[in-house]
C-alpha cells in the first residue's frame, strides 16, 4: 500500500496519510495484516477508533446526556461532571472523575480512588484500555506501559504497533478473511458502538483495496 492509496482508503488528509503511512505499514506487515481484507478491515476499525488518525489519547468531553453510555456513572452525577453551559470542554479534572468511575475496578484497574480509570484510558490507534490490556499489549511489544502508558499517545509507531497486537490477538485478521466485519467490530467494541460509521469506512477501504 503506497501513500496516495492509504490517504484514499482511510479518507485522510495528505498531511495525516504522510506521518502515518510508515507506522501503519511497519505495523501490518508484523501483525500479519497482508491481505487487502485483512488491511481494509483493520484501516476502517482504526480509522474510527482514532477519531481519523488525529486522537491517540481518549477523550471524556462530554455533555451530560452523553455520559449515559457509561453505566457506573449514577445518573444524578452526570448533570455534575458533563459539559456545563458556557464550557467548550470539560475541565482536565472532572474529565478525570468521569473515567474513574466509568472504568475503575475493571480489568486489572483498582478503585475509584486509585486514579486507574484516569492513567489507563484509551490510548493508540486501537484505544488500549484498561490496566489488564496496557500490561499484555507492553509485553507483546517489548515496553513498559504499565509504568508509562502515554507511549501510546506520543510515538506513533507504538500508537499503531499496538493497535495491530490487539487485532491479531482477538483473531481478527481470521474474521477479516470471512469479510465477518461485524466480528471484528464486536472484538473491539463488543456494544457496536459507532457501527454505522464503522461501515461507511469499511465500504471506502474495500471500494480502494479490494479492486
Amino acid at each position: 500500500m503506497d501513500t496516495e492509496t492509504f490517504h484514499r482508503a482511510a479518507n485522510l488528509s495528505s498531511a495525516l496519510a504522510e506521518r502515518w503511512i510508515s507506522p501503519i505499514t511497519a505495523a501490518a506487515d508484523e501483525f500479519d495484516i497482508n491481505t487487502p481484507a485483512r488491511l481494509a478491515a483493520w484501516l476502517a476499525q482504526m480509522g474510527h477508533e482514532s477519531g481519523g488518525f488525529r486522537l491517540l489519547s481518549e477523550s471524556f468531553n462530554y455533555a451530560p446526556d452523553a455520559l449515559k453510555i457509561f453505566s457506573r456513572i449514577p445518573s444524578g452525577m452526570r448533570s455534575q461532571l458533563g459539559r456545563q453551559p458556557g464550557e467548550k470542554t470539560v475541565p482536565i479534572a472532572r474529565q478525570q472523575q468521569i473515567a474513574n468511575l466509568a472504568y475503575g475496578r475493571r480489568f486489572g484497574n483498582g478503585d475509584t480512588a486509585s486514579g486507574d480509570g484516569w492513567r489507563y484510558r484509551g490510548r493508540g490507534l486501537k484505544q488500549v484500555t484498561f490496566k489488564d490490556n496496557y500490561r499484555d499489549a507492553g509485553r507483546a511489544l517489548g515496553v513498559d506501559l504499565v509504568n508509562d502508558p502515554d507511549q501510546l499517545a506520543t510515538d506513533d509507531r507504538l500508537a499503531a504497533r499496538s493497535a495491530g497486537w490487539y487485532w491479531k490477538s482477538r483473531g481478527c485478521n481470521e474474521a477479516a478473511d470471512r469479510r465477518d466485519f461485524d466480528a471484528c467490530t464486536r472484538a473491539i467494541n463488543p456494544a457496536m458502538d459507532g457501527k454505522s460509521e464503522r461501515d461507511a469506512r469499511y465500504k471506502l477501504c474495500c471500494d480502494v483495496l479490494l479492486k
